[in-house]
Order: C-alpha cells, then sequence, then structure tokens
C-alpha cells in the first residue's frame, strides 16, 4: 500500500501546474518544474536528523528525512527559460566533493538549458555568524529559503527545436541527453560535462567554453532524429541488448500520433528500427481476464503520453489518452525467427534486429481516464511494481501475479509469464490530486515515491509492502 508522508507544496488550482519531477541518481536531490503563469523550478534536498525518540533515558538515536527547499529557478532568471518550462532531469552521474549535481531543463520557448548546483560557503559563514547557530536552517517556516547561498546557475545552452519541447531523458551514464517536442523531431546531444564518459574529472575549476570537446562545447548534436507524424510526447533511453545497431543502447519514443518508435544507431548515425503501433494479437493482462486476444489491431487508439523501462530493458510500459497501459517485451532476433511469422516480423527493419511486441495490456488503468505517467520501481526494492498516474486524479500501484504452470496446482489461465503478464491491482490513491496527476516517480531506494498534480501540489509517498 502506499501511504501520503508530506505535502512539498500545497494544492492551488489558481496557479502553476506541477508538471514534471526528478531524482539526482543518489536521491538526495529532487527538482520539481512549475508551469504558467508562474512558471520555475524549485529543488530539493534531503536532510537527514537524528533523534532520541526513548524517553527512559537510555539514548536511542533514530535517522529521519525531511525535504528542505534548497533553491528555486524562476524564468526570469538571467539567461533562464522565457515559457513555460515543462521537463526536469537530473544528469545520472556520481555526486561527489568533486562532482555536483547538473539539471536539465526544457521549455516551451524551443531551448534546453543544463544548470550547476552552486554553493556561497562564505555567505554560510556570514549568515551562521548573525544567527543562532542551534536553530540555523536552510529555510523559514514557509519551507522558503533564507539564503541565497545556494543556487543553480545555467552553464549551456542548447537550441534547434522549431518550438515547444515535451521531454528530456539522460542516458544511463550521462554521456547522452535527448529532447523532443511540438515540431515532431527527437534531437540528441552527446554530453562532455563532469562525472560523464569523456567529461573532465571536476567541475570546481572547469571552463565550461576550453575544457570539452575539440570545438570546446559541452554538448554536441549527434543526430536529429525525424519520423513521427505527431508531436513527440515522450522519450527514454534503454539497452539495446546487442539487438539493433552497433550501439549499447537505444531510444524509444511515444507520440501524438498514436505510435512508438525504436531508435538505434549504426556507424554513428541514428535510424528508427521500428514502429510500433499495430499487433495481432494483444492479451488482457489483469488476472481476471483469459489470455486471448483482445481482438488484435492497434495496440493504442490515441496518444500515447508516456513510456518507461523496467529493470534490465527487456520490457517496457507505454500509457495512453485512450486510458490503456501496454506492456512491450523484447524478443531476440533468435526468438524472433522462432516463434512469428513472417507477417508478424514485416515491421522488423533488418534480419539481426530484435524485436518489441505487445504482450499484454491493462485497457481501463486508470477507470478509462488517460494514463499520464508511468515508472517501474528499481531494482535494488526488491519488489518491482508499477506506479502509474492518470487523469482520475489518481495514483496506482500494480504487482505482477506469482508465475504459475498449468499442471502444477495452480490455475494457469490466471499464471502470469513473460510472454502474457497478468499484473493486479495493489493500491490506489483515491483523488491524490485536486486534478490530472501529471508524473509519478520512484525514488532510487524504491521505499517512496513523489507525485505532481495539475493543483500544483508536490506530494511525497511511502510504499509499505
Amino acid at each position: 500500500m502506499i501511504e501520503a508522508i508530506s505535502t512539498l507544496t500545497n494544492a492551488n488550482l489558481t496557479r502553476s501546474p506541477a508538471w514534471q519531477a526528478s531524482f539526482s541518481i543518489d536521491g538526495k536531490y529532487l527538482a520539481v518544474c512549475f508551469g504558467n503563469p508562474n512558471t520555475h523550478v524549485k529543488i530539493w534536498q534531503c536532510c537527514k536528523t537524528s533523534q532520541n525518540p526513548n524517553t527512559t533515558g537510555k539514548v536511542i538515536e533514530k535517522e529521519t528525512e525531511e525535504w528542505k527547499l534548497l533553491a528555486t529557478i524562476q524564468d526570469d532568471d538571467t539567461s533562464g527559460h522565457t515559457r513555460s518550462i515543462r521537463s526536469v532531469a537530473f544528469a545520472p552521474t556520481a555526486i561527489s566533493y568533486d562532482v555536483v549535481p547538473i539539471l536539465a531543463t526544457a521549455s516551451f520557448d524551443g531551448k534546453v538549458l543544463i544548470w550547476e548546483y552552486c554553493h556561497d560557503e562564505d555567505e554560510d559563514d556570514d549568515l551562521m555568524q548573525t544567527k543562532d547557530p542551534d536553530n540555523y536552517s536552510i529555510t523559514n517556516n514557509n519551507n522558503e529559503p533564507t539564503s541565497t547561498s545556494s543556487y543553480f546557475e545555467p552553464i549551456a545552452q542548447l537550441e534547434g527545436h522549431d518550438n515547444e519541447i515535451k521531454d528530456l531523458a539522460w542516458n544511463t551514464t550521462g554521456s547522452l541527453l535527448a529532447s523532443c517536442g511540438r515540431d515532431k523531431t527527437i534531437w540528441i546531444w552527446e554530453c562532455f560535462l563532469p562525472g560523464t564518459i569523456g567529461g573532465v574529472e571536476s567541475s570546481n575549476t572547469m571552463d565550461y567554453t576550453t575544457n570539452n570537446n575539440d570545438d570546446g562545447e559541452a554538448f554536441e548534436c549527434l543526430a536529429v532524429l525525424q519520423g513521427h507524424d505527431g508531436d513527440v510526447k515522450s522519450i527514454a533511453f534503454g539497452p539495446s541488448h546487442n539487438q539493433w545497431g552497433e550501439g549499447e543502447e537505444i531510444l524509444i519514443s511515444a507520440s501524438y500520433d498514436n505510435t512508438i518508435k525504436v531508435w538505434a544507431e549504426e556507424a554513428g548515425d541514428w535510424y528508427c528500427a521500428m514502429t510500433l503501433g499495430e499487433d495481432s494479437s494483444v492479451p488482457q493482462s489483469i488476472p481476471s481476464s483469459s489470455s486471448s486476444s483482445s481482438g488484435g489491431g492497434i495496440v493504442h487508439t490515441s496518444t500515447v503520453w508516456c513510456i518507461a523501462f523496467a529493470p534490465g530493458g527487456v520490457r517496457f510500459f507505454s500509457g495512453s489518452d485512450d486510458g490503456s497501459m501496454a506492456i512491450w517485451k523484447l524478443y531476440t532476433a533468435t526468438e524472433r525467427k522462432k516463434l512469428f511469422s513472417k507477417e508478424q516480423m514485416m515491421m522488423v527493419v533488418s534480419s539481426t534486429d530484435g524485436l518489441w511486441k505487445c504482450v499484454g495490456k491493462l485497457p481501463n488503468a486508470h477507470s478509462s481516464y488517460a494514463v499520464f505517467s508511468i515508472d517501474c520501481a528499481p531494482t535494488r526494492a526488491g519488489h518491482g511494481r508499477i506506479a502509474s498516474a492518470g487523469g482520475d486524479n489518481s495514483i496506482n500501484i500494480y504487482r505482477e501475479e506469482s508465475v504459475v504452470r498449468s499442471g502444477n496446482g495452480g490455475d494457469g489461465d490466471a499464471a502470469s509469464s513473460d510472454d502474457a503478464p497478468k499484473f493486479s491491482l495493489e493500491d490506489v490513491a483515491v483523488d491524490a490530486h485536486d486534478g490530472d496527476v501529471n508524473c509519478i516517480k520512484w525514488h532510487p531506494n524504491g521505499r517512496c515515491l513523489v507525485s505532481c498534480g495539475d493543483d500544483g501540489a508536490v506530494k511525497l509517498w511511502r510504499y509499505i509492502r
């Protein structure tokens, strides 16, 4: 089950909606972007404190976590965005003394900005001299910063999109950043920032105009991908498993054209390896339904709002405006040739390519309302739950049914398998927000989640098995 822990920003329907959230790779930082009329980004830091809950006199320390507002990026900041900020994403770089948090933001102004965390220790010292050290806090009673000693500074600006950018995605090493938008394109940038492959050792003394690639740039555009017939709404990097091209990773994209595309890299060039949209047999992925075909045809009949890889990258999930969630499985080239007919393999570009196939569907994941966000719990969580958020104002937690084989004391029709997974709705946070829930994200520890809504609220939730 999930239970509310705290509300970082309260609901206020007359203010800016909270669009998207991102945790840093170590889970210490949380960034959320807000739209118009007061578009901005808030960044929180997780502060751990020790308490002694024992009343017997015996010292028993208990560590608690509290999220403190660290900084706010306003749309009127120097070199900032000029229109609504739609996406935020922390670079997956190891955060240490030498490598500080790097945040990417994307806006309807068509720009991607890269921000570096800065901390003025001299200002902290001045504040400590004027405050009671025992009661010193980085925030006031309204959870707003009490000083400007912590802030994010823009260090790079990426341009190329004709108009609104809808989503951002880093690859697992932080060496690639992708953006997508209303112009129906996807831009892939190579990154040379600290902590990434090809980046420099430290950012403390780094000159971003001289210590990067051969041309002195922190980012270099590798590809502009075109092929969707509508706005590109969501993108995600995943492992290629040596099934497409020469690269170690693939990129999947979801669009207003109701399809999902798979992009791969070959000899330095990115190409469309597959277009996913139609399938001759799509099983229902709810235990109460048989595993027979749901009628086949189009997987999603409307905009595909979101996509999310499961840990390991051999499965991903998609959510649509038609109210459904689809489960896609990777089949290797060898498996594809053994299991599927030539007609089913017509979508494959090369004979050596693998195949993504829809192996299950939750037709009414959010009571026929749009599914806006999906996230899979990280491997370290150990529970494999899937979280989704939708237009019914709710958050759903799904668990996969145990694999039970026919003839082994179980109901074969209700069993879950890789080729026909079954999911049960484990818990629902009804009316989690006063409006659409735009984003749901698992914390890297898999024990809690953050949600953002049209009501402008940002909420933390605890997952209890």
